[in-house]
């Protein structure tokens, strides 16, 4: 489909998220600010998968909140089908918050254990009651049980009664119950087992090709990223350092730290990992309340230059790359993936 013929559903722009850093206890001041996510861009379409993967304090679950309006931004857009989602109050982003919706991380928790499970997965009918009337929510609530696999009849049952597969169900009936046009997966199977991990992953995709859903994955695994991502953002300290599609990411990667975390994926066939090039990178992620200047990659980094240092590289095609890229040296490095 041409990309005249599916306009994004999703717009980010320039997305800056600082938190201020204070000190003094009957009178604070500011002292600095962590810079969680520093000038993020990116489109997302109907029916698309963008996979975002990074390492834990890159980012992810932030640029989770600031898509949900759980966090306002400090500068820069979220623009749904056209609208400011960041500038949006009142009625206005009560209504756009309806096409955004969040499928959390661990189904343990997310869950409400004094509620039924039709009592959760109704929960959104009593904010935004035009979507199901009163009379008509129970058959809503039923209906969206036998979407993601589950007996109705378990209507009344609470979350310690299902296993955690069923629990992320759970969780998935209720981010479908406003009919949304964005899903965001913030680590949807990370505390799940492998097997069930599968069956989830499985069911998102079908939900996907029913309803013509467009999601926000984050997650650590690589290998789930890859099988359910059409295109993949590696964050890293705030800023996207590589996107594009999940073949050029994933075998042609071309920013060192995508190079780098590809290299750490375990290999389940023990004769595949011989002549495998494992990148261990040296030190830890600085800190995002003062980032290095230029590129934030450069004190981890073996390509490292005098200019990355002066000068911070910008998201863009390079000459030795076939998709954007933020590295003064980027150059394509083809991976041989362990059968």
């Amino acid at each position: 489909m041409a990309a005249t013929d599916n306009p994004p559903v999703l717009e980010v722009r320039d997305l800056v998220k600082h938190f201020p850093l204070t000190q003094g206890l009957l009178v604070k001041r500011q002292i600095g600010s962590i810079k969680a996510v520093d000038g993020v861009s990116f489109d997302l379409r109907r029916g698309e998968t963008l996979g975002i993967v990074g390492e834990s304090g890159c980012g992810k679950s932030t640029l989770a909140k600031l898509l949900m309006a759980l966090e306002r931004p400090t500068s820069g857009s979220v623009k749904i089908n056209g609208r400011d989602m960041a500038a949006a109050k009142g009625r206005e982003l009560k209504a756009m918050r309806r096409n955004v919706q969040m499928v959390m991380q661990d189904p343990y928790t997310s869950l409400n254990p004094r509620m039924t499970v039709g009592d959760i997965i109704g929960e959104p009918f009593e904010i935004h009651s035009d979507v199901a009337p009163k009379g008509m929510r129970r058959r809503k609530v039923k209906d969206l049980l036998e979407v993601v696999g589950l007996n109705p009849d378990h209507i009344n049952r609470y979350p310690h009664q299902f296993s955690g597969g069923q629990r992320q169900r759970i969780g998935i009936a209720r981010g479908l119950a406003l009919n949304p046009e964005i899903i965001i997966c913030d680590e949807p199977v990370s505390a799940l087992d492998v097997s069930i991990q599968a069956q989830v992953i499985n069911l998102l995709e079908r939900l996907q090709n029913e309803f013509n859903l467009a999601y926000i994955f984050i997650a650590h695994d690589l290998s789930v990223v890859r099988h359910i991502s059409d295109r993949v953002a590696v964050m890293y300290l705030g800023k996207i350092v590589e996107l594009g599609g999940d073949v050029e990411i994933y075998d042609r990667p071309a920013h060192p730290y995508t190079q780098a975390l590809l290299s750490a994926v375990p290999v389940p066939n023990p004769d595949g990992r011989e002549g495998r090039e494992r990148i261990i990178l040296q030190g830890d992620p600085p800190s995002p309340a003062n980032p290095p200047s230029g590129c934030r990659f450069r004190t981890r980094c073996w390509k490292a230059t005098p200019v990355c240092t002066d000068r911070e590289p910008l998201l863009e095609i390079r000459s030795k790359t076939d998709h954007l890229s933020a590295c003064h040296h980027a150059e394509s490095h083809d991976v041989v993936h362990a059968q």
